[in-house]
């Protein structure tokens, strides 16, 4: 916009001449101070009232200039039509940014490149506006209408990649292809583009090209989310935040798809995480299903981290939003579960189910999951049989099934009381202690399994089995008890076992392992048909040659420095799960310890990846399962394009 003076005094031409110089300078916050003076005189004046607009727009204070726009909308009349628009454009009121366009008297190149952030109209507009118009914006159009083409999901067969934004846009739209791989190399090729771009102009620093390839790494990361490489999206994800760049959109999107990563776990760095997501000016930078999609998860943390009433109001609130989508059901059906209310869990999903026919698959499949858990209440009620071996057996396999360890480990705790009670120290009572220990031990729960195992072992000291189990429980509680309960396993001498050679060489499994019958030497009385070349006839055999190498008094170790794998450890015949059971180290991590009722509930739910305008986005797909979006399409242009 070209700024000029209205006329007037000479005071009044020195402030035009400042905001002049100001506005050929970029500088609009100073211009906007002239401005205001100019103003106070001629409160009417539509240069001064134009050029106001303008500076804010340049700004980014899109509020401050529509409100300016509507209370002068009598003097400035069709004069502003194009910043009205874009402003409530940049305001996502898409809707009224259309109807301010369409009801223009004149349809100028700039009215049309707006009209044309309508996808389903945009793609023939820009083609056009390319085709027919010749300026210094052919590149910036190109990037436009490769955003367009990215965002319907086909790929930009006829644009160059001549630069890193259209590289940019090529990935995003192999991401909606689903060729994750190709779109990462785009990605790299993006990088590469804009290093050099970037590195040609020599006041820009290093950390200035971090920041302008920020958005690049983010959606990256958000492959490699994709491709199920966690660990290193959320490494990419983090350096990305610790940027702190000035695009509070893409942050937001960063921000949240970290949240989808932690999941139910690591629920304090996701509150930290989610606080980014509110950040002012947010709602003006995502489209509408990014928004919704980060609103689902704040409303999934809020369950994680048992805020029952929050997760309710937001869920509600999402529900009352969001009438035909699942998701905010599914999220209140879980919390319900969580609360043990599956009678009202299951009327939920029916009232849905009813009211949206054409969603209904999903939601019974949800509901049959809760009968399933309704059934698990019913059983347990039945006092008779409840504490039976095959009933407690049925109940646990039906628990772990949900992932509700915590009740099936009530159940062995029920069912154990029970017989400690009326049959205490039957054989009975012992197997249930048993199951109990191991079904601890497999999930993870090993300071729980703790008294199982004592109670064992007091009952047979001689169980070395029990004792290495507990042992291997306590070295993650407390490493003085598993120390002095080591003191308690035999020693290598009592374990070593009495084999008889000849009857193990002979066995009938022993002729299948061998590729030739030995030819035994007539004068010697030995095992083997050729001798060791050191072989002494008169000196005695090794009386420790029959034990592994490892176990011999004599063996000193390997030399340091070699650390290849070591098999076979301990005694022969020893298996590889058998040794695993007491490795601390390889327990499986316990599952999440409520019912989830349907796989949507029960997880969050990723925003559409994706940054602000000038960027336009992919916004996420809808569905009841985890949802991780790409990025939004890099847009380029001149004064905010």
């Amino acid at each position: 916009e070209q700024f000029g003076p209205g006329g007037g005094c000479s005071a009044v031409a020195s402030l035009w001449t400042e905001v002049n110089r100001c506005g050929q300078n970029g500088d609009y916050t100073r211009a906007l101070k002239a401005l205001t003076k100019i103003l106070q005189d001629n409160r009417e004046d539509v240069t001064a009232l134009h050029c106001k607009i303008v500076c804010l727009v340049q700004n980014g204070s899109f509020k401050e200039a529509l409100n300016v726009m509507n209370t002068h909308s009598k003097v400035l009349g069709s004069e502003v039509v194009f910043e009205k628009a874009y402003c409530e454009y940049r305001l996502n009121r898409v809707e009224s940014s259309l109807k301010t366009i369409e009801g223009a008297a004149e349809q100028t190149d700039k009215l049309k490149e707006l009209y044309g952030q309508r996808y389903d109209e945009c793609k023939s507009v820009y083609t056009d506006l390319i085709r027919n118009s010749q300026d210094e914006y052919e590149e910036e159009r190109k990037t436009n209408l490769g955003a367009v083409v990215a965002a319907m999901s086909v790929l930009l067969l006829h644009l160059s990649s001549s630069t890193y934004e259209l590289c940019y846009n090529a990935a995003c739209s192999l991401i909606g292809q689903g060729q994750l791989t190709e779109a990462l190399n785009k990605l790299r090729q993006a990088e590469e583009l804009c290093r050099v771009s970037l590195a040609e102009d020599s006041d820009v620093t290093e950390e200035d090209i971090e920041s302008e390839l920020a958005v690049i790494h983010s959606q990256m990361a958000y492959i490699m989310q994709l491709q199920g490489r966690t660990d290193e999206a959320l490494q990419l994800y983090n350096q990305v935040i610790k940027l702190k760049p000035s695009d509070v959109g893409l942050l937001a999107v960063t921000a949240n798809n970290i949240i989808t990563i932690n999941k139910d776990q690591n629920v304090f760095d996701s509150k930290k995480k989610v606080k980014l997501t509110n950040a002012e000016g947010v709602e003006y930078k995502l489209a509408k299903k990014q928004l919704q999609a980060i609103d689902f998860n704040k409303a999934l943390l809020a369950m994680y981290t048992n805020q029952a009433e929050q997760c309710r109001k937001l869920s509600s609130s999402l529900q009352s939003q969001n009438p035909r989508h699942p998701l905010p059901v599914l999220i209140q059906v879980a919390q319900l579960s969580r609360e043990k209310q599956h009678s009202r869990a299951v009327e939920l999903l029916q009232q849905f189910s009813d009211q949206n026919p054409d969603k209904a698959s999903g939601i019974k499949l949800t509901m049959a999951q809760l009968y399933l858990v309704q059934a698990c209440d019913v059983l347990r009620s039945i006092e008779e049989f409840k504490h039976k071996s095959g009933m407690v057996s049925a109940l646990v396999t039906m628990y772990s099934h949900e992932e509700d360890i915590d009740s099936a480990i009530d159940v062995f705790k029920q069912a154990i009381e029970h017989y400690q009670s009326e049959q205490p120290g039957s054989a009975a009572h012992l197997a249930l202690v048993r199951e109990a220990a191991n079904f601890k031990l497999k999930y993870g729960r090993k300071k729980e399994a703790i008294s199982d195992l004592e109670q064992l072992w007091k009952q047979n000291t001689n169980d070395v089995h029990t004792l290495a189990q507990l042992i291997s429980a306590y070295s993650l509680v407390d490493t003085d008890k598993a120390k002095a309960l080591s003191r308690h396993l035999p020693s290598a001498d009592t374990m070593s076992f009495n084999v008889d050679v000849d009857e193990l060489e002979n066995s009938h499994g022993a002729t299948y392992v061998r590729k030739k019958a030995a030819k035994v030497p007539q004068k010697v009385n030995c095992f083997q048909s050729k001798l060791p070349k050191n072989y002494d006839p008169k000196a005695a055999p090794d009386p420790e040659r029959w034990l592994p190498m490892r176990e011999r008094s004599y063996y000193r170790g390997k030399k340091k420095g070699k650390k290849k794998e070591q098999i076979g450890k301990g005694t022969q015949g020893a298996t590889a799960g058998a040794t695993a059971e007491l490795d601390a180290s390889k327990t499986a991590s316990s599952p999440p310890t409520s019912p989830r009722p349907g796989s949507a509930a029960g997880s969050s739910t990723a925003a559409a990846g994706g940054v602000v305008p000038p960027r336009q986005q992919k916004p996420a797909a809808s569905g009841a399962t985890r949802k991780k979006a790409p990025q939004k399409k890099k847009k380029g242009g001149k004064g905010g394009w």
